[in-house]
């Protein structure tokens, strides 16, 4: 049931393309337009690199938050899934692990080329993708919550955003502050170490929130 949930998932995403584009477009377009507003000063734009490219990723990856349990919830398909037999917090986990596939994945693949507008070098390309390989399924599983504790509430996007955007702050000052060691030749595994904590402790609690968030939702 977990890999049907997935599969599940990816493939209505496909069929809603434009759903997807829309948040890559948002993160290339966010971090495109910094360069041009500052001008060509590379010392600059190194230094300010880490923090547009993480902010951009932590506002495009809230875009498509409100839609991971509204389709759901308006078919009957979440109604479904409370009564099932199988664990409502392994399926819940399921669509927070398509959620990364679709929206976080991306983002991760379009960094690097991005990351060419500001003279990054290509040690800090490669701390930048893996910041944000750790960094975004946090994201996704924190949002997570947000959206099933707001499911069905008129202005659920605004609200989403209230809920969750406190508790990225850590992620996005680590996942940032690791790029920034790396090009100023210091070390970054710490900040890797406590990024890694996030996911772990994300992991092991955030489908227990989710599912006790629906049930609270559905209510």
């Amino acid at each position: 049931m977990f890999w049907w949930i997935i599969q599940r998932d990816l493939l209505l995403a496909m069929r809603r393309r434009s759903d997807v584009l829309t948040t890559l477009f948002f993160f290339v377009i966010v971090v495109s337009l910094f360069p041009l507003s500052v001008g060509p000063e590379m010392n600059m734009l190194r230094t300010m690199a880490p923090g547009v490219v993480w902010v951009a990723a932590l506002l495009a990856s809230m875009l498509s938050l409100e839609r991971m349990f509204s389709s759901d919830y308006q078919d009957g398909t979440l109604e479904q899934m409370l009564i099932s037999p199988h664990s409502l917090s392994i399926l819940v986990l399921g669509k927070a692990i398509a959620h990364w596939l679709v929206s976080g994945v991306p983002l991760v693949l379009m960094a690097p080329v991005l990351g060419i507008q500001y003279d990054l070098s290509v040690d800090a390309l490669l701390v930048l993708t893996a910041s944000l390989l750790l960094g975004t399924p946090v994201l996704s599983l924190i949002g997570a919550i947000g959206a099933a504790l707001t499911l069905g509430l008129r202005g659920g996007g605004v609200l989403v955003s209230l809920l969750v955007l406190p508790l990225y702050i850590p992620v996005l000052i680590f996942g940032s502050g690791a790029v920034e060691a790396s090009a100023a030749g210091l070390g970054y595994e710490a900040h890797f170490s406590l990024l890694g904590a996030f996911f772990l402790v994300s992991l092991v609690l955030a489908p227990w929130a989710i599912a006790s968030s629906l049930r609270i939702s559905m209510e």
